[in-house]
């Protein structure tokens, strides 16, 4: 092995290493995004969601919801579900282009996880396949977990060598993980800016330091300035009972167009940057939560029982 391929292989190294800290929303994210969702299950469903969560739920979905983020080090296995990796500057994302690992297994990414997990507690409610054993406690905490990573601006990740930080981003720069900027006077890289560092600001700045006000806002535009949007958001097509695919695509173009404009390697990301954005990241916030419900709702509906084990 030659210097070059040594020095590849170091690359890729460190890469992995990053990749292994790169995350979706963070714990205030997908808490906010499970319970929007929780608003809008029916009552058929949320009877089910309870039914499955863990005890140490306490009947909450939104209190597990950061769960898939805590097993990654317990489930090696699942870090590269929680992405997907698109090629430098492709505003697009293609499911059999896109959905892979860093060793190449299809649907190794976050549209096929949210299939794979979809699947699986279709089957088991449906009564489809009663010779498999699903875990379906944790196939409902990975669905609601992932259904919040694509839909995070900055978590598809793009990167030539397969590593990014924003869970739909580029290759290149690691999903923005490597574009190291300033938040305000705080050294940062970009992907922080947009998985924690802007609901973070706005909660502080904007709702009185409390994330429950700043939800019960982004309610309020749901069922005011977005409800004439919400049959959108919550419809698939073609019968379909989810389509992350749409949703991913959604997110690489809002990175192109909002996450990675003007936030240069080492420019200073202020008022200008955050209030621009914040609308973003809530209507995201939003999108995933009424989604989520719309795809439990579509799975727990009250004609058939779940499938005794």
């Amino acid at each position: 092995m030659g210097w070059h391929e040594l020095l590849w292989v170091g690359r890729l190294l460190v890469l992995m290493q990053l990749l292994h800290g790169v995350f979706g929303w963070g714990k205030d994210g997908h808490f906010a995004i499970c319970k929007i969702a929780e608003e809008f299950l029916t009552k058929d469903a949320l009877a089910t969601v309870k039914e499955l969560l863990p005890d140490s739920a306490g009947g909450e979905l939104a209190s597990v919801c950061s769960w898939a983020d805590d097993v990654r080090w317990h489930y090696h296995w699942s870090s590269p579900l929680h992405y997907v990796d698109t090629p430098d500057f492709k505003c697009n994302y293609k499911y059999c282009r896109d959905c892979h690992d860093a060793a190449g297994h299809k649907d190794h990414c976050v549209t096929g996880a949210i299939f794979n997990y979809t699947k699986q507690l279709f089957s088991a409610y449906q009564g489809y396949s009663p010779q498999l054993s699903y875990n379906l406690t944790e196939a409902l905490m990975f669905l609601a977990h992932f259904i919040g990573d694509v839909h995070q601006v900055c978590a598809l990740l793009l990167v030539p060598l397969n590593v990014k930080p924003l869970h739909v981003g580029f290759l290149g720069d690691l999903g923005g993980n490597t574009i190291t900027v300033r938040w305000y006077r705080r050294k940062t890289n970009l992907h922080h800016v947009w998985d924690t560092m802007i609901i973070d600001s706005a909660v502080k700045t904007l709702y009185g330091s409390d994330l429950a006000t700043m939800i019960q806002a982004i309610q309020r535009n749901i069922t005011d300035a977005w409800s004439n949007d919400v049959s959108s958001w919550e419809n698939c097509g073609h019968n379909q009972t989810v389509c992350p695919n749409l949703y991913a695509s959604e997110s690489v173009r809002m990175a192109c167009k909002f996450a990675y404009r003007n936030a240069t390697p080492g420019s200073t990301l202020q008022d200008e940057y955050f209030l621009s954005r914040l609308p973003i990241v809530e209507k995201r916030l939003a999108q995933g939560g009424i989604r989520l419900a719309a795809v439990l709702n579509r799975l727990f509906n009250s004609e058939i029982k779940i499938a005794q084990a």
